[in-house]
């Protein structure tokens, strides 16, 4: 009998598993007679359609939600049976449930054309027609990628009308990792690769993205295939999940819309700007920096598909908002479908709405993020994939795992050493190759550009992006321009204009044609400038429009701000129609050589102005090295903070942009006080910098968004060691990225490594060679060996830094020399006194124009310099010669860091490190060191003042045993004798 009884359970339980199996086969599963909640249609866009769950049900003070599901996944994923259903437990517990239905792209009109911004701006909608319906703000939620949707269009509105942020498995930074434990470097540099025409080209079928996320949780997907066969003969514990396997495995999953696509992988993960910021919504730049309202976020601490080091990143993306966590063990879809959601998630989600109006608690779950530090991982045994593996096979894979980790830290190690190589080669490979013949120009590498990535975001202004493709359009327009008014090749054209987007359409035009760029400054005296820059045209903006009519002997023409205000008397290039411009026959887009001259800057001012002229070639070694040494990429996005009329602007902020790739944001000025706002809208990863820019930063109120932020490097040359070290300390981990260039001259220095502040490194591959020899500062002339050539210096002494001149180039160089080390070479002389320590490292002492000739000697500024400026309060600090007699005295005037007080002591001991012949005879303390527009030390005002007044407590003077006392009055009449001036030998 007994086993009678097994063979007829056993008959039973197969002909109610074959019974079942066929009733899966024909119809694809049971019918559990379930019903979705009841919803209406509020609103049918193009978009999305708006449903309203639960519409009969009472309304009166409970919290209003807004669910967006992801783009791959219906919008059921919210309401999937009677049994798992987030609406219907957001409703009993209080909560007024909406939700976003964006529909199958595939089965709508224009659905498989639809981007991230369309998306976006949908939710956006949805929130406005929904404060509408209920006068109440909106507690904005979202799924995975329907999370990061919220996120950004939580950004987009500045939290307008968002009561608060809740995110499900929602990566905020993708540079951490990948799914199943992958690197992030994989995606960002293997996307790289992929043509936009490809990447965008196609929708991705349901199909492919329910297959693409089984892979990601291979084992889960298999055991529960296996659970479900083993449990097929048991039609009511089946039916309980029918739904949601249904769901899962065949009816939950829709199209991919192949520009979203594209746009999402392009701006999220290969250049990770959830976490920098700058990403492009419609013609704005959003940044989570802009949200304002509380967010939380659920983290799936065995989530393979968004790990939590992913989702977590939601911290150092939004630094103004207060974020909340709730950690849970489960996997991506496990955090919002299934047993543990119904019971943990979408309660918390409900009590967290009612909490924030201020109705309950805060849910147990739920604890706010505090301090900067990220929060220790998740303890599961081998991590998520380790995990996962455990599941499956029951046994330890610690071994195995070590072995993977230790292989995965090698590879990524020698990744980047053979990733940086290989983009870094071509660019120092090509600009070895540049000859006085070779075509190169600003006009040229653009063209390239917008040939590689026309869709691609060129520059940034005002908040608004500007693509290669609209920037190329632009410039061509303004070459017919030129053309129309006259403008040939090799013209020298006059350009009057502040820091905008038509300035920098002119210039790169400019070269386009082979015509010359005279940057006139608008802060400086144009018309010296047109006369010295040998100008007959200028073209100006609206702003300067009048400055340049006033200009004698030269034509004036206005370019930009079409359709604002009276134009004036200039004639307009605006109403120029492109189109009806014939090009002649002599014309050659980007003719330029690298021999040509291509720009003409301009500095100091009065007797001192000074006109640079810069070859095609010197702006690609400053673009190129800049690249390099840089290692910018089209992930990057450089700031621009100075003005366009600048070398620093020109030739690296702009330069370094166009031959790496990166975005270039412009700013229309510099102001400490937005820089952080800015940079996290533009999303800034490299920002520049002249001289003492970066002291009012320094020195600024902590700003939130500063917090986290995403700049990697500040680029730049003239910035002080103390300033340098203040800098890298304060917004860490970015680094100060120093270099040292002649404006004219083909020398660049470049402190790689930074770990020495204050050094300018070492010589740029593909820059001029560059040598330190002896010279006689008295005669200002190179000292000679018995050989008669000039005598390199050893390691640690100064002298004066020669630059390697190509012979094709030495009628153009400003203070040639030949036969200096060997017979018919050729170099220039800088004017810089250098010394190189025992690692080959350059440091500059001072310029010969800064030499102050006492009575003891000639005193260099650098020594005393970097003394005082390691003094903790001291800011900056400014080296002159006060004349007195046929001499100079040895003056450093300092500015102090709020609050500071500054003792005789400290003084003398930070001069003890200076040889006594070279320590100044006065240090005072001034209110502000003057500084020229672009951020330079002027020591002429303080040369003026001459010896500073005695008994202020503000001077100090050294005395005979070479201590610092307060300046007496007996001490200033003393150093006001002139002492006689030493022979000169």
């Amino acid at each position: 009998m007994p086993v009678a009884n097994t063979l007829l359970r056993l008959g039973a339980r197969l002909g109610s598993t074959a019974q079942n199996a066929l009733e899966v086969a024909r119809f694809g599963g049971f019918d559990t007679e379930e019903d979705a909640s009841p919803c209406e249609v509020v609103t049918e866009q193009r978009v999305y359609r708006l449903r309203h769950y639960f519409p009969d049900a009472p309304s009166g003070d409970e919290p209003v939600m807004l669910l967006v599901p992801p783009l791959m996944i219906t919008a059921e994923v919210y309401d999937i049976s009677s049994r798992v259903s987030a609406v219907k437990v957001l409703r009993d517990r209080g909560v007024d449930p909406w939700v976003v239905d964006f529909g199958a792209p595939e089965r709508e009109p224009g659905g498989l054309e639809r981007t991230v911004t369309d998306h976006v701006l949908a939710v956006g909608d949805a929130v406005d027609r929904i404060r509408k319906a209920t006068g109440k703000d909106v507690h904005l939620a979202g799924y995975s990628q329907g999370g990061m949707f919220v996120y950004q269009a939580a950004a987009y509105r500045r939290s307008e009308g968002v009561a608060s942020v809740v995110t499900f498995g929602s990566p905020a930074d993708t540079s951490v990792g990948l799914p199943f434990g992958l690197p992030g470097w994989l995606a960002s540099e293997g996307v790289e690769r992929v043509p936009d025409w490809l990447l965008g080209g196609f929708a991705v079928p349901g199909w492919v993205t329910r297959l693409g996320f089984q892979l990601l949780s291979p084992v889960k997907s298999v055991r529960s295939r296996v659970d479900f066969i083993l449990q097929l003969h048991d039609r009511e514990r089946l039916a309980q999940r029918e739904r949601q396997r249904r769901f899962l495995e065949r009816e939950g999953w829709v199209s991919w819309p192949g520009p979203a696509l594209a746009e999402f992988i392009r701006q999220f993960v290969q250049h990770n700007r959830m976490l920098t910021g700058g990403f492009v919504i419609g013609d704005r730049l959003v940044t989570l920096a802009d949200i304002t309202c509380p967010v939380l976020t659920f983290v799936g601490e065995v989530d393979e598909i968004a790990p939590p080091p992913m989702v977590r990143g939601i911290r150092r993306a939004a630094p103004r908002a207060q974020v909340y966590e709730a950690s849970l063990r489960a996997g991506h879809f496990g955090l919002v479908v299934g047993g543990l959601a119904i019971a943990r998630t979408w309660p918390a989600v409900a009590g967290w709405a009612r909490w924030r109006e201020g109705g309950d608690d805060l849910p147990e779950i739920v604890a706010p993020v505090t301090g900067d530090e990220e929060a220790e991982p998740a303890g599961l045994p081998g991590g998520p994939a380790g995990y996962a593996l455990q599941l499956a096979t029951g046994v330890g894979t610690s071994a195995a795992r070590s072995a993977y980790r230790t292989a995965s830290r090698a590879v990524h190690g020698t990744r980047q050493l053979s990733g940086e190589a290989a983009q870094n080669l071509p660019r120092l490979a090509r600009l070895e190759r540049i000859q006085s013949d070779t075509r190169m120009s600003m006009g040229l590498l653009l063209d390239e550009q917008a040939a590689r990535r026309p869709g691609e975001v060129f520059f940034l202004y005002r908040g608004r992006p500007y693509t290669h493709e609209a920037a190329k359009r632009r410039i061509d327009a303004v070459v017919r321009g030129l053309i129309h008014i006259g403008v040939r090749r090799g013209d020298q054209v006059g350009v009057l204009m502040g820091t905008r987007p038509t300035a920098l359409a002119l210039v790169a035009a400019l070269s386009r044609l082979g015509a010359v760029a005279v940057l006139l400054r608008p802060d400086g005296d144009p018309a010296a400038e047109a006369r010295l820059g040998r100008v007959t045209r200028v073209i100006a903006d609206p702003e300067h429009a009048a400055r340049a009519a006033a200009l004698d002997g030269v034509q004036a023409y206005l370019l930009g701000g079409a359709g604002r205000g009276d134009r004036g008397p200039l004639t307009d290039m605006e109403v120029i129609d492109p189109g009806q411009v014939a090009l002649p026959g002599w014309y050659r887009p980007n003719p330029g050589r690298a021999g040509d001259l291509a720009f003409v800057v301009f500095r100091g001012d009065g007797e001192q102005l000074r006109a640079n002229r810069i070859t095609n070639r010197r702006w690609a070694l400053s673009a190129f090295g800049t690249a390099s040494s840089a290692a910018l990429s089209p992930s990057d996005t450089v700031y621009s903070i100075t003005p366009l009329q600048h070398p620093s602007a020109l030739l690296m902020s702009l330069g370094g942009a166009v031959a790496g790739g990166a975005r270039l944001a412009l700013a229309s000025s510099y102001d400490p006080e937005t820089f952080w706002d800015e940079a996290r809208r533009y999303g800034v990863t490299v920002a520049s910098y002249t001289w003492t820019s970066l002291g009012d930063l320094v020195n600024a109120p902590p700003n939130p968004a500063e917090r986290h932020h995403a700049v990697r490097l500040f680029i730049g040359s003239g910035m002080p060691r103390n300033l340098w070290r203040r800098v890298e300390e304060r917004f860490a981990p970015a680094r100060v990225l120093e270099f040292y260039a002649s404006t004219e001259g083909e020398s660049v220095l470049v402190n790689l490594s930074g770990k020495k502040p204050g050094s300018l490194g070492r010589p740029l591959p593909g820059s001029a060679e560059v040598r330190p020899a002896r010279y006689d500062l008295e005669s200002g002339r190179l000292a000679e060996g018995p050989d008669g050539f000039a005598v390199e210096c050893e390691p640690g002494e100064i002298g004066m830094l020669l630059a390697r001149v190509r012979l094709a180039a030495i009628g153009s160089a400003a203070r040639p020399v030949r036969g200096v080390f060997r017979p018919e070479d050729a170099w220039t002389i800088t004017g810089d006194l250098f010394r190189r320590d025992a690692d080959g490292d350059y440091w500059l002492v001072g310029r010969e124009t800064e030499l102050i000739r006492t009575a003891d000697g000639i005193v260099p500024p650098g020594p005393i310099r970097d003394a005082l400026g390691d003094i903790p309060c001291i800011g900056t600090v400014a080296v002159y010669g006060i004349p007195v007699g046929d001499t100079e005295l040895a003056a450093a005037a300092v500015s102090l860091r709020d609050p500071a007080e500054l003792k005789p002591l400290d003084l003398s001991e930070a001069l003890l490190r200076v040889e006594p012949a070279l320590r100044p005879a006065i240090v005072r303390v001034v209110d502000e060191v003057p500084v020229t527009a672009g951020r330079r030390l002027r020591t002429a005002p303080l040369r003026d003042e001459g010896v500073p007044p005695a008994g202020d407590g503000r001077a100090y003077y050294r005395d005979r045993a070479g201590a610092y006392r307060p300046l007496s009055e007996a001490a200033r009449r003393r150093l006001l004798k002139a002492p006689p001036a030493r022979e000169a030998r």
